[in-house]
Parts: C-alpha cells; structure tokens; sequence
C-alpha cells in the first residue's frame, strides 16, 4: 500500500513540475488558427482575465501568426450570450475580421471547448466536395500559463498540433500565489481530463453527448 502511494505522489509531483515547465513555454512561428479559451464576461463586456486572453490573441493575429481565431466558451446562467460570441465583439471592435472568427460556443470546460474546436477547425479545413485537406491543423493556444500544459495534452488527443502562446498579462499571473494555487488544480485537472476523455472514447461517446445527459 505504501508503494502505491509513494508511486501517486511521485506522479503527481512530477504532474505539478510539467504544468510549471510548459507554463514557461511560448512558441514561435506560423499556425492555422489561434484558439483562444474562454473566461467570465459580465453583460458581453470580458472580464479581465478574458480580456487579458483576447488581448494577446489579437496581438498574435495583428503579427499574421494565423490564419483564423477560434473562440471557445458557452453561456453560463444568466448569461445573455456566450463567452466565445462576448470575445467576438471583443476583436471585431479592434479590427479583426467577423469572417475570419470560428465559435464554439457550447463547451463549459476545458475538455469540451478543446472538442468543439476541434471540429471547427476540422470542418472549416475540408474542401467543397468533402476532401480533407488538413489532417493535424496547428494552432497556437491563449489561454494563462498554467492552463497550457492540459490544453496541450486536450489538443493533442484531439488531433490537432498545439504550439503554447499563454498571456502573461492576466491577473491570475501577477498574483503568484494564485498562480501557484491554479497549477495545484491543474494537477487534479489533467489526469481526471485525460482519463475522462479516454473512457468516453471506449464507451463511444463525445464530451458533449456526456454532458447532454
């Protein structure tokens, strides 16, 4: 019994050291779409943690690092619209195109999100007579440091090829004990992410099939 405890304390120590590790990580280089996650809005208006997101994903696109912007986030309740559409409004204000936005606007986690934009992304790469054209669409990840080595892992087992771009300007970054307390969930977070996502697949179920019940 000891020997099994000494192993899971050991996993998730060495789970705390990658998510500090890949939460220092920021890729270089072109990509086919930024996703960006979403966060809290009050009345359409983003939070700052939302803003602080959306604004390094405009800074990545007015340096033509994509090609698109994917947004994530539905509605929580007694939201009038979802965090994804509050982020369009968002960029569409400072200049980015409406045609070149993708929405998820149905996922409420991490998981979910990392699915939906997943098929966005899929979708939008086919050809008008079906063909696929892109089978592991890269795309640059917003979303705050700590978040970055699960979405990482999320992406991956969706398909797609994730280069980490996390914002540095979030309120959750400037206060390190915060920031320390985040990557402690996220240790929690990521094993019981991954081993959802593979039992869904075993049963034959999407996220949002799960959750729909």
């Amino acid at each position: 019994m000891s020997r099994v405890i000494g192993t899971l304390l050991m996993g998730w120590v060495l789970c705390v050291a990658l998510i500090f590790i890949w939460s220092r990580r920021s890729a270089s280089g072109h990509a086919n779409a930024i996703v960006v996650l979403g966060a809290a809005h009050y009345g359409g208006r983003p939070s700052p943690v939302l803003r602080a997101r959306l604004d390094h994903a405009l800074g990545l696109w007015n340096g033509a690092r994509a090609d698109r912007v994917v947004l994530t986030g539905g509605r929580r309740p007694g939201d009038q619209i979802s965090e994804a559409a509050a982020g369009r409004r968002y960029l569409v204000r400072r200049g980015v195109p409406t045609r070149v936005i993708l929405l998820e606007t149905a996922g409420r986690t991490s998981l979910a999100s990392m699915e939906g934009a997943a098929q966005l992304l899929q979708a939008s790469r086919t050809g008008r007579r079906g063909d696929t054209v892109l089978v592991r669409p890269r795309v640059l990840l917003v979303s705050d440091p700590f978040h970055m080595l699960r979405l990482d892992v999320l992406a991956r087992l969706h398909g797609l090829h994730p280069l980490p771009s996390p914002t540095r300007t979030s309120p959750i970054s400037a206060n390190r004990a915060v920031a320390v307390e985040y990557m402690l969930r996220e240790s929690i977070a990521l094993p019981t992410d991954v081993a959802l996502l593979l039992w869904l697949r075993l049963t034959g179920q999407t996220v949002r099939e799960s959750t729909a019940r």
